[in-house]
Parts: structure tokens; C-alpha cells; sequence
């Protein structure tokens, strides 16, 4: 696997919160496709916050943005894309580029102009620079009052990334 397939474009160094309209009008993106589980909620929540469902209606109003996911709990990710008023795919498999494809065809907007939002390396990044996307890698996102999780998966992606020399340090200006 070549390395630069799995650098982001952008490391946000914090969760999706952090993405604002100045930073989507820096790097001259018109549309967005956010990954689900631990970039919007947490892996174990069905309910989005208040502060998300804000956030996501700011920036819904300026570009269209599209939840794709790899979760099979169709139910869920409905519910979570209901309460953001947000069109969505699950099962997406993502490295493949099938339903990002998709997703990017609906808006019908450049891949190049489309980021691919997400919190995992070998999956959300690797997908969207395959297609030749945007890339943002986000922080996971905890449950409020909770103990963040061990994430294993992602620090072993983060570990064999960063071997294959891929920086990950924070790159927001």
C-alpha cells in the first residue's frame, strides 16, 4: 500500500466540530461526506447532540454534505441522519469507492471539490484519496462525560501509517 494514499489532505487535530465555513472556503471545497461512527457519534449512540445537529445545519446551509457509512444498522444510521436531515448510505465498505462515488454523483459536484470527513485512516482517508477527494482526518468523537475508548484499531492504523511515513501532525492554516 503506498503511504501517500493514507495521508490526509487536512489533520484536523480535533473532531468534526473544529470544520467550519472559513476552513471549507480556505480549501475551496463546495461539498462534504462525513463518515458516522466516531466521527459524528459515538460507536455505541444513536442520538446526535444538540451542539451537532447546530453545527451540521450551519454548514448544511452553505454546502451539500452526504453521511456515508460502513455500519450495517441501517435503523440506526437512519435515525442518525433523520435528526440531521441528511441523505445517507450505510454498508458502504469503504476503502472501496463505490458509495462515495455515489454520494459525489448526487451532488453533483467534482470529486476534487468533495472531502471525505472521517476519523480512520485505512478507511475514510484511504477511501477518499482513491477517488481523488479531499481528505480531512478528525479526532473520534467520545461520548460526553464518558472515558474515551481504547480505539486500538486506530492507534494500530495511526502506528503503521506513521512507519510508512505519514504525518499526522495537526495542519489546520
Amino acid at each position: 500500500m503506498c503511504s501517500h494514499k493514507l495521508q490526509p489532505d487536512l489533520v484536523l487535530g480535533q473532531p468534526v466540530l473544529g470544520i467550519n465555513l472559513g476552513l471549507i472556503k480556505q480549501h475551496q471545497l463546495q461539498g462534504l461526506i462525513l463518515d458516522v461512527d466516531e466521527t459524528l457519534v459515538p460507536i455505541r449512540e444513536s442520538d446526535t447532540t444538540t451542539e451537532v445537529r447546530e453545527w451540521f445545519a450551519s454548514l448544511k446551509a452553505q454546502v451539500p454534505i452526504w453521511l456515508v457509512s460502513n455500519n450495517l444498522n441501517e435503523p440506526r444510521i437512519r435515525r442518525i441522519a433523520e435528526s440531521l436531515s441528511a441523505p445517507y448510505i450505510t454498508g458502504a465498505g469503504k476503502p472501496s469507492r463505490r458509495k462515495l462515488r455515489r454520494a459525489a454523483e448526487a451532488m453533483q459536484l467534482p470529486i476534487g471539490k468533495i472531502a471525505m470527513v472521517g476519523d480512520r485512516l485505512f478507511t475514510d482517508v484511504l477511501a477518499g484519496n482513491r477517488l481523488g477527494m479531499f481528505t480531512i482526518l478528525v479526532e473520534p468523537m467520545v461520548t460526553p462525560m464518558g472515558k474515551p475508548g481504547k480505539y486500538l484499531v486506530r492507534s494500530t492504523e495511526v502506528w503503521v501509517s506513521q512507519r510508512l511515513g505519514v504525518s499526522l501532525q495537526s495542519r489546520q492554516h
